[in-house]
């Protein structure tokens, strides 16, 4: 879905504000009998049964939230179990969806809303919701099973305990099959529809657009008409449900977001799919064929889907029967001369180290993205962490150095890509790429950028001799290097007279023979490193607005929204503190060092156990305060500004 935006971009609201929703100003209006209330943000959590359907419920009210021009940040949340067991509390799915009329940052500490399909979705997100809350509850599964699986003795409707709540009981099961009846569908086919019918309802409330859905619809089950029709029936059923009921007197609206984004065209994006079109648009102005060699695992399996859609753009897509194979696929096609890819996500990267060890001693561009989740072994598949950090800067066999590059939100995974391949491209290297659960699932709205705004990647293939012999003769040296970028030539195979040796084997510089000589070795092993060290990478950007910050907060990764959050809530309060965020890891920036020097007090919130903090005291020798969790979960802003207010107090 794409929207207009016309208004110049302006100073976004000082603080991102996160719990709870806050009229925008003005009277209430009223419409069709009903108040309705203006407000400038809201948070708004599905949850049901993994079968339930919750993530395409909140991946539709996302779109065509999108497409009204709010600002957004998603959080799916799901089990690792294909199908969970059901009505049980690790079967919870949820999705959460944070919208508004400024720019925001996160999906939000805490639901506004919650929409609860059974017993285990409304026991397992209720302590995320604040008192006062909307709850809307699927009565028809409050029944003695259902309650029983999850430890209610009885029936918390009824009990007392959620009378702090605004509490909307809505039989969402008995309603769908009743708007279903015409259909003559089963009773477990009708059921299916209950999450169209919830979309509906939550659409009314928050006057979404409907025709998207609608289309979107039709077109998902083209293949079986009455199936879609229904679809669309309880969808209606839900929003008409809203108009009509006594139960829900009040509908809300949040303004498009003009404000907060430049003039251009938008669309709602994932991490995983911006990466995606990250790595085409490289290709594409490198004008190189892209070959992605890979195989599945959650979560970087969706950039194997999305490319292979993509044979138009050159794109080769090849699902290898395993990690080890799919590197070494993707490094042959490098040695072809494709900008060659391989996806992963931490376990993969174990398995596929020696490769790119050999990469590395090959100096070809390879691009190693890595969606990092939780560990280790098989871990936590579906939740996110920032755990691999290092194991990409060290988890190889001897000396073999390699660039890092993190994006920072899921738009932003386009730039990185297109980052990447140029470091890659340039200094004939392997690169890793570093993004995670959290950005990968989650979306926001991205700017489509003109073509003549992406960088130019071309490169030139060695195409003639390069050397002359002591001899005179004239020769084709593989290591010969740029004196700039310390990168060897690249000859494409079957190049006449550029037929050089490859291999693991160490080599001797200049010339590529297999060399076993200490001296070289040494030579090797430092030129390798000087050339990562020497790769240019754009100065680090410190946001001190009074300059006299004693504090300073360094994040990498997906960690931006959460502090840059949790630093606005901080501000506001009136205290002061700088922020500044790493995309390049392996080098870092040249001022780095002289930035750390100039604050009293350092804080690196990661989700890990300090791995950068790690690094910093040992490169910088700087005091770098950890703040960590390993939750499988993204920090919550106020959770980050308390650490923050501590540091800056202590």
């Amino acid at each position: 879905m794409t929207s207009q935006v016309s208004s110049p971009a302006e100073q976004a609201e000082p603080a991102d504000q996160q719990g709870g929703q806050t009229p925008a100003g003005g009277q209430p209006a009223a419409e069709g009998g009903k108040e309705v209330r203006r407000l400038d943000r809201v948070i708004i959590r599905f949850a049901g049964d993994s079968g339930d359907g919750m993530q395409l419920t909140g991946d539709r009210f996302t779109s065509e939230t999108a497409s009204f021009g709010n600002d957004l940040s998603t959080l799916p949340n799901f089990p690792a179990e294909i199908r969970a067991p059901a009505g049980t509390l690790p079967g919870v799915s949820s999705f959460q969806l944070h919208f508004a009329d400024h720019d925001i940052l996160t999906p939000g500490d805490a639901p506004n809303v919650l929409v609860a399909m059974n017993p285990a979705a409304l026991k397992a997100n209720l302590p995320d919701v604040p008192r006062g809350a909307e709850i809307i509850v699927n009565t028809d599964e409050f029944t003695k099973r259902p309650m029983a699986k999850v430890g209610y003795d009885q029936s918390p409707l009824e009990d007392g305990s959620l009378d702090g709540y605004h509490v909307h009981p809505v039989p969402l099961t008995t309603l769908t099959i009743e708007a279903l009846k015409e259909f003559g569908l089963s009773r477990k086919e009708a059921e299916r529809s209950k999450n169209m019918f919830a979309l509906g309802l939550l659409s009314w409330m928050y006057h979404r657009p409907t025709e998207g859905t609608e289309k979107f619809l039709r077109q998902k089950f083209a293949k079986k008409p009455q199936i879609a029709e229904a679809n669309v029936a309880a969808f209606r059923a839900g929003w008409n449900f809203g108009e009509t009921t006594e139960d829900f007197a009040v509908s809300y609206e949040v303004a498009p977001a003009t404000r907060a984004f430049p003039t251009g065209t938008y669309r709602n994006i994932s991490g995983n799919l911006a990466l995606s079109y990250g790595l085409i648009a490289a290709s594409r102005q490198a004008d190189l064929p892209l070959f992605l060699g890979s195989y599945p695992i959650t979560p970087a399996s969706d950039i194997l889907h999305e490319l292979s859609k993509h044979k138009n753009f050159g794109v080769r897509s090849f699902q290898a029967e395993d990690e080890i194979a799919g590197i070494g696929a993707a490094l042959g096609a490098a040695f072809g001369g494709s900008l060659a890819v391989t996806t992963t996500s931490g376990p993969g990267v174990a398995l596929k180290s020696e490769t790119i060890g050999l990469a590395v001693s090959l100096e070809l561009p390879l691009l190693v993205i890595d969606i990092q989740r939780g560990g280790p072994s098989t871990g936590l598949p579906t939740k996110t962490e920032q755990a691999d950090l290092l194991q990409a800067m060290y988890g190889r066999n001897g000396e073999a150095p390699v660039p890092i590059v993190a994006p920072k939100t899921p738009a932003d995974c386009f730039d990185a890509a297109l980052d990447a391949a140029r470091i890659a491209l340039t200094y004939r290297t392997p690169v890793f790429l570093l993004s995670d659960g959290y950005l990968a699932n989650g979306s926001e709205p991205w700017r489509v950028p003109d073509v003549d705004e992406l960088p130019d990647l071309r490169v030139q293939f060695a195409t003639g001799t390069n050397h002359v012999l002591a001899d005179g003769t004239e020769v084709f040296w593989p290591y010969k290097r740029d004196p700039k970028t310390l990168a060897r030539p690249w000859a494409v195979p079957g190049t006449p007279g550029l037929e050089h040796r490859i291999g693991g084997i160490e080599k001797q510089d200049g010339s590529g023979n297999i060399s076993y000589d200490p001296a070289n070795h040494e030579h090797m092993v430092r030129i390798r490193q000087a050339k990562v060290d020497g790769i240019t990478v754009p100065d680090i950007e410190v946001d001190d607005p009074t300059g006299d910050a004693r504090t300073l907060v360094l994040g990498w990764g997906s960690t931006y929204g959460p502090i840059t959050a949790a630093v606005r809530r901080v501000r506001t309060a009136g205290d002061r503190i700088a922020q500044a965020h790493l995309r390049h890891l392996n080098p870092f920036p040249a001022n780095l060092g002289t930035v750390l020097e100039g604050y009293e007090k350092v804080v690196v919130p990661e989700m890990n156990l300090g791995q950068l903090a790690t690094l910093l005291r040992a490169r910088y020798l700087v005091d770098a305060r950890s703040f960590t969790q390993v939750r499988g979960l993204p920090f919550k802003a106020e959770q980050l500004a308390t650490a923050l207010k501590e540091a800056i107090d202590d």
